[in-house]
């Protein structure tokens, strides 16, 4: 959980009692309280994901608009840095909220809209984020929507079984959404995911939920996936959880994060934290962020790393990949140490344990371009 998490531990999403009545096993997560799992264990239903389809309950992140035109939303780029002019509408980026020591206060996923910005924030940091925005955005053209539901479906048979629900989601590409109706209802698709899998997520009012689920649900190929799951498939396609992977002062070059901010803005440095930025493109960073894959003991966060006795990083996310059938882990090391295939120690409950540099992705990503 993030430095910036609220301090609040039994807010409830719009499915909580649907997630209790089918065998939920209930955690505090970010301030919520959340499934991390089902009755048959997150294994399995990591498995079942990359064979079939799953339904994650997201709801706990924030959906949040800003309203207004083009001129009236671009000051977001003094401290999101991505080129919101390039942007198409209904197409979405994943970008950074910077701070000005060049350290990341929130990773986000930004969408171009008629009209404005949809901007989806990790849960914890929700309202520091908001905060933030505040600084460069009229808080009165803005919106926190806590009357939505986010519904991710993943898996490579999302698509076919989103389709027969809501049909022309088929068409959307990797990263671009659009209005549905269901139900005579307005819903905003997107294609997209935290799995590795093609997929999507539905924003959907928080009455409506529960029955889309449970319609969902009648496909044979679709379950319910908890947060354990949800961490182990993310680990596997190398994507980042903040808080744990990334933080206040990592800065994007140190995170192999460059590419999600903007030619125009990396040239232009016009954000906040952007001297430290360019120079460590320029110069380089002394720790990068880096894909290891254990020998055969499971790194938790917050195992050292060695090299010939040296302490040189941390795990920062590992755990047991159930696709590939062993350990994984991502974390930092001195970037002297980062090429893949250098051998490393981890040091697991008082003993150390060979390991390599692994190039991320540790499962192939199956997005749909």
């Amino acid at each position: 959980m993030s430095q910036n998490a609220e301090k609040i531990t039994d807010l409830k999403t719009a499915l909580y009692d649907f997630h209790v009545s089918v065998g939920g096993k209930m955690v505090p997560f970010a301030g919520y309280q959340m499934p991390v799992q089902y009755p048959e264990g997150i294994m399995k239903e990591h498995l079942h994901v990359r064979a079939n389809a799953g339904i994650f309950d997201v709801s706990h992140m924030g959906q949040f608009s800003i309203y207004g035109t083009e001129e009236e939303y671009l000051p977001l780029e003094k401290i999101v840095p991505i080129d919101l002019k390039s942007l198409n509408n209904n197409q979405s980026k994943y970008t950074v909220l910077m701070n000005k020591d060049g350290g990341i206060d929130d990773d986000l996923i930004v969408t171009k809209i008629e009209g404005g910005l949809n901007i989806v924030l990790n849960a914890a940091c929700k309202h520091h984020d908001i905060k933030r925005i505040h600084e460069v955005i009229d808080p009165s053209k803005t919106k926190l929507h806590e009357d939505l539901s986010l519904i991710a479906i993943q898996g490579p048979k999302a698509v076919e079984i989103l389709d027969n629900i809501i049909p022309g989601v088929s068409a959307l590409t990797f990263m671009n959404g659009s209005k549905f109706k269901l139900n005579n209802e307005d819903i905003y698709v997107t294609r997209s995911g935290y799995t590795g899998e093609d997929g999507f997520e539905v924003s959907i009012k928080n009455s409506l939920a529960e029955k889309f689920c449970k319609t969902l649900l009648e496909d044979h190929n679709v379950k319910l996936i908890g947060l354990g799951a949800r961490d182990s498939l993310r680990l596997e396609a190398g994507l980042c959880l903040y808080g744990h992977d990334l933080d206040t002062k990592t800065t994007p070059v140190e995170a192999s994060l460059t590419w999600a901010l903007s030619k125009k803005n990396k040239e232009e440095g016009n954000f906040l934290g952007a001297s430290i930025v360019k120079d460590q493109i320029k110069n380089g960073a002394l720790k990068k962020r880096v894909g290891i894959k254990p020998e055969k003991t499971i790194a938790r966060e917050g195992s050292k790393v060695f090299k010939d006795d040296k302490e040189i990083g941390i795990v920062t996310s590992g755990g047991f990949g159930p696709s590939v059938n062993g350990p994984v882990a991502m974390g930092y090391v001195l970037k002297e140490f980062s090429n893949e295939g250098e051998d490393l120690e981890l040091e697991v409950r008082g003993k150390r344990h060979a390991a390599k540099i692994f190039k991320m992705p540790f499962y192939k990503k199956n997005y749909v371009k």
